[in-house]
């Protein structure tokens, strides 16, 4: 179940949660042993074995989380760039080496079977009471989500503390498998969104040779292949991950244009195009008439989302 971006709801009926910036996972913790997957199925387990550890906690109650990873900086907020060090390892020797330096946390906030029995059909509020009682079987670094009831207080005590936003959920919401409800809204103080990257730009001074910008896009809907150019992405990197995603973009050079139409020539003046099959997180402020990102700062790269679904979010409210 995903959340529509909007203006934050008040009134009866609604309760809030912070929104963490970090890779939605569903954790199924089952007698026969524990399964974790990310939003588009990818198995989550190899990147964060961690996670192996609700199977000891809740394999005899037999349940199935709904949750974000998170890494905390040094002061203790969601850090989705020290996420990054650990969502994309791939080998398991890997993994258990990163998992020393870069500590992730599972934050729950959804149980959508206990004991074999299916609760989606049920209420949140009803869900949330049976995950509220086997919270004291989590394992360390296992938390439950916090549960607000003033949401304007909590979304000016997240913009105080720079975190992202804010989820307002129903609390007679049954939980939707796959649909993108209107019974959770995020409201960002500082919006995230994924695009689709077509391609890049060279460098200049310290850059000149390397990779610049990305020029990135969005779906005008979900898998009919037309990408439209939504601007160029030049801040956010540090060395060492313009290195990296420049490797992850080389193999899939292409003389043919991805967006359509094409970017406006000032913009596609020396790029060097790829197969759109990369998918990045940007944060910035809004969307500006023409279709472009306004202020964009690169966050990183998403592998657990498919580029083929990215389209651009609804406008706010």
């Amino acid at each position: 179940m995903k959340a529509v971006v909007g203006e934050l709801p008040t009134g009866p009926g609604w309760v809030y949660e912070v929104k963490w910036d970090g890779m939605r996972v569903l954790c199924d913790v089952a007698p026969d042993g524990v399964r974790a997957w990310s939003a588009n199925g990818r198995d989550a387990l190899v990147a964060f074995p961690e996670l192996a550890a609700l199977g000891p906690a809740l394999a005899p109650l037999d349940a199935l989380l709904d949750g974000e990873v998170v890494a905390l900086d040094d002061a203790g907020r969601p850090s989705f760039e020290r996420l990054q060090r650990r969502m994309h390892v791939s080998s398991a020797a890997e993994a258990g080496r990163r998992a020393a330096d870069t500590p992730i946390a599972y934050v729950v906030f959804d149980l959508l079977r206990l004991g074999g029995h299916d609760l989606t059909g049920r209420p949140w509020a009803e869900r949330r009471r049976l995950l509220d009682e086997i919270a004291d079987d989590l394992p360390a670094g296992v938390d439950v989500a916090q549960v607000y009831d003033d949401g304007r207080a909590l979304l000016d005590a997240v913009a105080r503390q720079g975190l992202e936003g804010v989820v307002a959920k129903r609390a007679d919401a049954p939980y939707e498998p796959g649909a993108r409800s209107r019974r959770w809204v995020k409201v960002k103080v500082r919006r995230h969104d994924e695009l689709v990257v077509g391609g890049w730009s060279g460098g200049a001074g310290n850059r000149a040779g390397k990779l610049g910008s990305l020029l990135v896009g969005v779906h005008r809907r979900p898998g009919d292949g037309v990408l439209q150019y939504a601007g160029r992405v030049g801040s956010g990197f540090t060395v060492a991950e313009l290195d990296r995603i420049a490797a992850r973009l080389a193999p899939l050079a292409t003389d043919v244009c991805p967006f359509d139409p094409p970017p406006p020539r000032d913009q596609a003046r020396g790029a060097h195009w790829v197969r759109p099959e990369v998918v990045v997180e940007v944060a910035y402020t809004e969307w500006t008439a023409d279709g472009r990102l306004r202020h964009p700062v690169y966050m990183g790269e998403r592998t657990d989302v498919d580029a083929a679904a990215v389209v651009r979010p609804p406008p706010a409210g």
